[in-house]
């Protein structure tokens, strides 16, 4: 019951970071688009750009966090935690969108650049910048913890960057007059961005096609429940996340015949949950290994010839 408790006190201050995040963030963008069309400033623009996508992606992470709260029901047994990967991904999409359209509006404006107001451009992004801290510092403590919040941090670190890059473009601009460095800063933010979006997108979709989470060393954990007396041999065994921090693990456990199931089925649980932090744990305890087992590419045989009675058996 406590670790369910934790994870919605988690769930509720990331709910309340997003909110003041995304006031902040929404707050702002309406004003640096009006500068950056007055300061006919590209950099500005772009900065404006991931603003928007930073307030869009705050918008779907706390729509996420809500829909993630609904029960599990019967015909969605697991409940709607998986939304929050929907939104990560969705969000690392947006980035790429935005990302592309930018390189490609500074290769153009390249060609021709455009008269820039510096000084408004540099208070707009002095303002941005100190919005984009404030965000920062909210969302930095769940960021780890939820790829959904995760995406949102990136949106918002990749527009912090891109504040910066717009200051000291104004700066160069107001006292060299170079208006083409303007353009070089929306590509520098662009080129910055797509590398830290992939990252996020891969994560994503790794979740999704039921990949093994990162972090998770599945022959140590294999070798480890391998190990355990009484355990003969391990096939079947899929390890998996939902979502961010809820790994779940089946599998098919042969042990021998003297040994009694309930306790051995506890002491594989309170390993799986003490040393590699699985809790939502589904195994199936067998005397002999099922006739599919030897298709499996998870099959282990540490100490016994189980393995060539399973194939006698099936044959």
């Amino acid at each position: 019951m406590s670790k369910d408790h934790d994870h919605s006190a988690a769930a509720g201050g990331n709910e309340r970071s997003l909110w003041i995040a995304f006031t902040l963030t929404f707050g702002f963008l309406i004003a640096e688009v009006i500068g950056g069309i007055a300061t006919k400033s590209l950099a500005l623009i772009s900065d404006a750009a991931h603003m928007f996508t930073d307030a869009a992606a705050l918008a779907i992470a706390l729509a996420a966090i809500r829909i993630a709260r609904r029960p599990a029901d019967k015909k969605r047994s697991f409940g709607y935690h998986r939304f929050e990967i929907l939104a990560a991904a969705f969000n690392a999409l947006l980035l790429f969108g935005v990302a592309i359209y930018i390189l490609y509006e500074a290769w153009q404006r390249l060609n021709s650049p455009a008269e820039v107001q510096s000084v408004g451009m540099l208070v707009i992004a002095s303002l941005g910048l100190i919005v984009n801290l404030v965000s920062m510092r909210m969302l930095m403590g769940g960021k780890d913890a939820s790829l959904n919040v995760k995406g949102a941090y990136l949106e918002v670190w990749s527009d912090l960057l891109g504040s910066v890059g717009v200051i000291v473009a104004a700066i160069v601009i107001r006292f060299t007059g170079w208006a083409w460095v303007d353009s070089l800063v929306a590509v520098g933010i662009g080129l910055w961005v797509l590398p830290r979006t992939w990252v996020l997108l891969r994560e994503s979709l790794n979740i999704l096609l039921e990949g093994v989470p990162e972090g998770v060393d599945v022959t140590a954990i294999e070798s480890a429940m391998t190990a355990t007396s009484g355990v003969t041999g391990i096939h079947d065994l899929h390890i998996w996340a939902l979502s961010s921090g809820k790994t779940s693990l089946s599998a098919h456990v042969v042990h021998d015949d003297s040994v009694s199931v309930g306790p051995l089925l506890t002491q594989l649980r309170q390993l799986l949950k003490e040393q590699y932090e699985i809790a939502h744990v589904t195994l199936q305890m067998e005397t002999e290994a099922c006739s599919d087992a030897l298709d499996q590419s998870h099959w282990v045989e540490p100490r016994t010839g189980l393995a060539e009675k399973a194939l006698k058996a099936s044959k």
